[in-house]
């Protein structure tokens, strides 16, 4: 087989989505805080706004970090100028502040962070401002905790070691870092560790110590002790999990059957359902396409197994029509399907909830 390979730039967008979820309820997810960031926001956030955003949802789920400088600029975007964002301080390092250097185009307007234990650094940087300074609701579980701030050291064979000289602290004196007094393996195994206690399953097995409490703007309790502790937990739900969907996933299996699956139906498919909108509510994944899709993974040695099948039907269904609807359209199309009926996950319809009822209120938030 001859292939003509033609050289180019690949964008790598950070901004993965943005939608209007409610009428007047914008959804902006990020994915990694870079260099493009800001722009790619900005334009997104523009766009959201005349189509009549007045509360915003921003996901940061999942999201490791980043730039710190395009951090300071996010949280600008919400707070007021001068507004104490981030500040360092070390054992032989003076505290340091860094402040909004102007005031933010989206201050006014209900905002709801969402974290997960897989949202760090920047992420996490971003999120303890805003709710140190209530400026919005935190959604989700416990953020990573990492906030150490490195220096390289260049050594004399071009090498260096990157010394850690300081830490990142919220407005309110919480230290994002999680603990490593108990030694490497310990702090290698926290994560981990988040499953074994249930922390990630049920918001009774946080155990927050009265030492790492702390109060925010408007003296609302907070708490520090590593990573951003959310407003409102949210669940994982394992009882979706199975080894079957762990190996369509990872093998690749359900993003190559979808690709497949829009390649063959694309014309007739965009006929029917002219925009997301419309495939969202009434696209189905029916038999024959589960089937098939059962014969493609056998084909690649991904052996049917009924019990799995039956466990994880509804959450494999789900990815399958997002993978579609992300083929069809764009990424924000995967995740306007993902989250509208996200079984696993619930944190996006939390925070449509939490914008529908007395959550804000109840939880002594600024009024905005």
């Amino acid at each position: 087989l001859d292939f003509t390979i033609t050289r180019d730039r690949i964008p790598i967008f950070s901004v993965e989505a943005s939608y209007m979820a409610e009428p007047t309820v914008g959804y902006i997810k990020v994915s990694r805080f870079s260099a493009t960031t800001m722009k790619e926001f900005r334009e997104k956030l523009t766009e959201l706004k005349a189509a009549g955003m007045k509360d915003l949802i921003l996901d940061l789920q999942g999201n490791g970090g980043g730039y710190l400088r395009t951090a300071i600029e996010m949280a600008d975007e919400f707070l007021g100028e001068r507004k104490l964002v981030v500040y360092t301080e070390g054992r032989t390092s003076p505290r340091e502040d860094t402040y909004a250097p102007k005031d933010g185009p989206f201050e006014k307007g209900r905002l709801v962070v969402l974290v997960d234990e897989g949202a760090a650094s920047a992420s996490e940087i971003v999120s303890g401002a805003i709710q140190d300074w209530d400026r919005g609701l935190i959604v989700g579980r416990r953020s990573f905790g990492k906030g150490l701030v490195q220096r390289p050291v260049m050594l004399s064979d071009g090498s260096a070691v990157r010394l850690t000289v300081s830490r990142y602290y919220t407005p309110s004196g919480r230290s994002i870092q999680k603990s490593y007094e108990d030694g490497v393996e310990a702090y290698q195994r926290e994560r981990s560790d988040r499953w074994a206690t249930g922390e990630l399953t049920s918001a009774d097995s946080i155990h927050a110590a009265d030492t790492v409490k702390y109060f925010t703007m408007n003296k609302r309790v907070v708490y520090g002790g590593g990573g951003i502790t959310p407003d409102v937990f949210v669940p994982i739900d394992t009882t979706y999990s199975s080894d079957y969907f762990g190996q369509l996933v990872r093998r690749g299996i359900l993003n190559t059957f979808a690709l497949a699956q829009v390649d063959e139906h694309r014309s007739a498919w965009l006929t029917t359902y002219p925009n997301v909108e419309v495939f969202a509510h009434h696209f189905e994944v029916n038999e024959a396409m589960a089937k098939a899709l059962q014969e493609q993974a056998a084909k690649e040695e991904v052996e049917f197994n009924a019990e799995g099948w039956e466990r994880s039907k509804e959450l494999i269904e789900l990815r399958l029509k997002a993978l579609i609807a992300r083929d069809l359209w764009d990424t924000s199309a995967y995740w306007q399907v993902i989250n509208a009926v996200n079984p696993v996950d619930r944190s996006f319809q939390k925070a449509i909830e939490a914008l529908s009822n007395d959550t804000f209120q109840r939880l002594g938030m600024a009024k905005q």
